[in-house]
């Protein structure tokens, strides 16, 4: 494994605990010397981990499509950046750039985003690990929801088991890496 797709909030939500574990989750990456793919954004929880990989000596790709370089604030000092057409674009090549994926605390985009790699693993387009990184609790509902319809017969026990769950950066990324 050589590179890491981190899906999280454009914004940085109310509490400072994300904001922090952004910064743990960039130095479990650095520390496993696995790079860093993401939207290419410099605000939110987006800004906070790209920014902390670089700061530790990191790699960074991000990935953006044109209406949002300005909207999102581009990153400017990155390692690698991709300006592409689309968000279809976007996410295609996220993918392609990454060995494995964690979706942070975020909002519709970073769920929309989780969901197609879970779908996309589902249906054998790839067989890469997906993660969450379960800060104070945040994905504990999702979780509980995926547990419902695996119940209720709408997703297979071995679909559900897909996500790895943790609260620690650095034991998720280490599941990640052995996967």
């Amino acid at each position: 494994m050589k590179s890491i797709c981190v899906y999280c909030g454009a914004n940085a939500g109310v509490s400072p605990r994300y904001a922090e574990q952004a910064r743990a989750l960039a130095a479990a990456l650095v520390a496993q010397n696995l790079s860093l793919v993401y939207g290419g954004g410099n605000v939110g929880l987006m800004g906070v981990i790209a920014d902390e990989v670089l700061r530790l000596g990191g790699e960074v790709t991000g990935v953006i499509p044109t209406a949002l370089v300005e909207r999102e604030v581009g990153h400017s000092g990155l390692t690698r950046q991709f300006i592409v057409k689309d968000m279809h674009e976007r996410k295609a090549m996220m993918a392609q750039l990454s060995d494995g994926f964690i979706a942070m605390p975020g909002g519709m985009g970073t769920l929309e985003e989780l969901f197609e790699m879970l779908t996309w693993s589902q249906l054998g387009i790839h067989s890469k690990p997906v993660g969450l990184l379960n800060v104070d609790g945040f994905y504990d509902k999702l979780v509980g929801f995926i547990d419902h319809a695996r119940d209720e017969g709408f997703i297979k026990p071995q679909h559900a088991a897909m996500v790895r769950v943790n609260a620690s950066p650095a034991a998720l990324v280490q599941s990640l890496n052995k996967a």
